[in-house]
């Protein structure tokens, strides 16, 4: 059987959470963080069995977060879905912006890396840098 420790979110975790939206002078009991993180971790078990159980329908291995924000609404936490949908589609949307920038970062690196080789081989070859040893 499976420790009870570890089917649970770390408490440490738990306990953070919950300190950020106190004030700082706050004090959070032991037995509140194990309750909240028994809570927390049940809800999380709940939600994520349903999106499973959609998966599973579907013949999908993967859980996505669509799977995620369908299970919220079809367990009746409305609420919850609409407020994921929008982060879902917030991060989605930055995460796509991050890779065009790496895209574009990179283009721009091949480009000076060709043009630099380009000014080397149009050098008399007395003048023509040696390539770096790799070994």
């Amino acid at each position: 059987m499976v420790d009870e420790q570890e089917r649970l979110l770390p408490i440490a975790n738990v306990g953070r959470i919950m300190k950020q939206i106190l004030p700082p002078n706050a004090k959070v009991s032991k037995e509140a963080k194990q309750t909240l993180q028994e809570c927390a971790t049940e809800f999380i078990s709940f939600v994520t069995g349903e999106a499973s159980d959609k998966c599973r329908k579907e013949n999908r291995k993967t859980v996505n977060g669509d799977d995620i924000c369908w299970a919220l609404g079809a367990l009746g936490f409305d609420n919850y879905a609409d407020a994921i949908v929008r982060y879902l589609h917030k991060y989605r949307e930055v995460e796509r912006d991050k890779a065009t920038q790496n895209k574009a970062t990179c283009i721009s690196s091949q480009d000076k890396d060709e043009e630099s080789s380009e000014d080397r081989s149009n050098q008399p070859p007395h003048q023509q840098a040696e390539a770096p040893s790799t070994r």
